[in-house]
């Protein structure tokens, strides 16, 4: 039905950027909103950042407020986080996935298979 990749992870020193991309593919998301997971070794999954269908309102984990941020381009069909001042504990795989309420970890249906971001310090 619904298919979501990412792209964009990689290596990176502390203080350097990355932007993740996640493209969507299947049926339309209509009114969903998008989120970006993380998880690092030994951790729980981890909410970081989550945007409404119109991309009028986002939320953020404290955490990574001030260095990332999210947007979506509806018409490509695709969610991004930019992500600057990265640190060592930022390390983690990242996932992309699609809900039905912003703030609602829960209502988060689908999933991408996740990117992983290492942070060299």
């Amino acid at each position: 039905q619904v298919q979501l990749v990412e792209s964009g992870g990689g290596l990176v020193q502390a203080g350097g950027s990355l932007r993740l991309s996640c493209a969507a593919f299947g049926r339309t998301l209509s009114s969903y909103a998008m989120g970006w997971f993380r998880r690092a070794p030994g951790k729980e999954r981890e909410f970081v950042a989550g945007i409404s269908w119109s991309g009028g309102s986002t939320h953020y984990v404290d955490s990574v407020k001030g260095r990332f941020t999210i947007s979506r381009d509806n018409a490509k069909r695709t969610v991004f986080l930019q992500m600057n001042s990265l640190r060592s504990e930022d390390t983690a795989v990242y996932h992309c996935a699609a809900g039905r309420i912003l703030r609602d970890p829960d209502t988060y249906d689908y999933w991408g298979q996740g990117t992983q971001v290492t942070v060299s310090s």
